[in-house]
Formats: C-alpha cells, sequence, structure tokens
C-alpha cells in the first residue's frame, strides 16, 4: 500500500512538472501553436528530387536571414528594396508612437510588427515606441560620430543599414522593465522576430545587451532561434553543422536546407513546394520550404 501511494505521488510529481513546462512553452509562443513541436529540430534527408537553381550575386547576398556585424559588412543587394517612411502610415505601425517623424523600415517588416502589436494589444499591452528603423550610410556615419564604437557601429556594419532591424521602446519606462518588452521577450518569435542582443550573448554578438533592439529573420528561424537559445550567429552555425532540418510552428510543417558555400553548385529547391531563399553573407544560402 505504501509502495503504491509513493508511486502515485511520483507520477502526480511528474505530471505537474510537465503541466508547467507546458504553460512555459504556451506563454512564448501562444494559444494557437503546439507548444510540443515549435521550434524543436529534426535532421532530414536533402532534397534529392527537385530543381537544380543558378545562385547570382544578387541571390547570394539579400534574404532575411544575411548576418550583419563587425566582420560582415551590408552589402548593397542586401538592403530591403521596400523601405518606407513610417510617419502618418498607422497600418505599418500598429498603434505606436514614432520618436520622430523621418523613421523608415521595410513595408514587409513594418507590417509583421503591426500584426505583433496588434496581438500585444489584445493582452492589454499597447504602449510601444519606435525610436529606430532604417537607417543610410550618412546617418549611419552620423551616429557612430557622436555615439562612438562603444555605442554604435559603423556605416555598413549595423543592421540597421539593411532595413529589418528596429530598436522598440515603451512610452511606460525602460524597455528592460516595462510590459512592452516582457511581451516581446515571450511572443516576438511568433511573428518572426528575435532580440538581437541579448544579456548572455554579448561574448558571441560583440554587441552588449540592447533589450530595445529586435531583428526580423522570420519563420521558422525566430521559433528555433527563441527555442534552443540561440543568436543568428549561432544559428548559422547550427545550419553549417546540420544543413538538412525540419520543425513545426503554430502547427505549420517547414524544411530547412543550409547550401555552405562549397555546396552551392548543388543547391535544389523543390519542384512542387513553396520555398524561400536567403543568403546568410557568409558564402551560404539557406532554402526554406513552406509544407
Amino acid at each position: 500500500m505504501k509502495k503504491w501511494g509513493f508511486t502515485t505521488g511520483l507520477i502526480l510529481l511528474l505530471l505537474v512538472v510537465a503541466i508547467f513546462k507546458l504553460i512555459e512553452r504556451q506563454e512564448t509562443f501562444g494559444e494557437r501553436s503546439n507548444p510540443a513541436e515549435d521550434g524543436i529540430v529534426r535532421t532530414i534527408a536533402p532534397i534529392k528530387k527537385g530543381e537544380h537553381l543558378e545562385i547570382t550575386e544578387e541571390r547570394l547576398n539579400r534574404g532575411d536571414l544575411l548576418l550583419v556585424n563587425r566582420d560582415y559588412p551590408v552589402r548593397p543587394q542586401g538592403v530591403k528594396s521596400d523601405v518606407v517612411d513610417l510617419f502618418g502610415q498607422p497600418e505599418l505601425t500598429g498603434g505606436a508612437s514614432l520618436l520622430d517623424g523621418g523613421i523608415r523600415l521595410s513595408r514587409e517588416v513594418a507590417l509583421k510588427f503591426a500584426a505583433m502589436t496588434a496581438a500585444a494589444g489584445e493582452d492589454g499591452v499597447d504602449h510601444f515606441l519606435i525610436s529606430s528603423g532604417y537607417r543610410d550610410e550618412a546617418e549611419q556615419s552620423a551616429l557612430y560620430a557622436e555615439k562612438g564604437a562603444e555605442y554604435a557601429l559603423p556605416a555598413g556594419y549595423s543592421e540597421h543599414n539593411l532595413g529589418l532591424s528596429l530598436d522598440i521602446g515603451s512610452t511606460e519606462g525602460k524597455m528592460s522593465e516595462a510590459a512592452e518588452g516582457r511581451w516581446l521577450e515571450r511572443n516576438s518569435a511568433r511573428y518572426g522576430f528575435v532580440l538581437r542582443y541579448p544579456a548572455d550573448k554579448t561574448e558571441i554578438t560583440g554587441i552588449g545587451f540592447e533589450p530595445w533592439h529586435f531583428r526580423y529573420v522570420g519563420l521558422p528561424h525566430s521559433a528555433i532561434m527563441r527555442t534552443n537559445n540561440l543568436v543568428l550567429e549561432e544559428y548559422l552555425d547550427m545550419l553549417d553543422e546540420d544543413p538538412d532540418i525540419s520543425t513545426t510552428v503554430g502547427g505549420r510543417d517547414y524544411e530547412i536546407h543550409y547550401y555552405a558555400p562549397d555546396r552551392l553548385s548543388k543547391l535544389s529547391v523543390p519542384a512542387n513546394r513553396d520555398y524561400s531563399l536567403s543568403g546568410d553573407n557568409r558564402g551560404g544560402v539557406i532554402v526554406t520550404v513552406y509544407l
């Protein structure tokens, strides 16, 4: 009888732990996602029967997964072609305030941001502030001259020069403490965004903790990075080691195939599936297949 009671208690304890883990994953990816699968990667076979693609320099140097840092500068092809002014376009800001009227961003990324902040508003979190978006080389040079190397990157080496990144604040206080910052930390991956410079990755990114700097990488990559606690540098290294993986996010299945520079001649895409391509700014290409 005592043995039966001990076994029952152990089962109940394990059940409670499992429930808490489930709740934690739901807080990260939301109720519409499957917390048992979101962002968990599985090794799969490479694309064997597909259409061969010749990779031009333009294809190689554009996309949402380009790595830009002190070692890998922005290339002209990598700058988003749909950069627009956000002022006077509420459909692109989702109700967020603008620090000034000159803020620009990729229209595609702005629409994703608007969808994200609309979801936050449904949770009662609605005091977002956009303090910076796309910067051209002249703007980045001026900022670098003003702030110095400790607080800014030289022109051509900042993610802001791509049009994929924006600095998000809160009108209620510091992002590290405000509800807006906490909500984004839990939920931004659902909308394709990642906190680019977290506090525990400064040795890898080379940038101090910036709770306001978010980067669009798209799904499913944001979910994989969030689930596995990876920054972009680590994620690309993971793909280099394991170039053919699959994952599930929000009930949708994805395949990801990475072609390192020495494998580009073998790059194939599926003939009967939707897919997207992105360079990594290191000579490789990521093929994302939407199943």
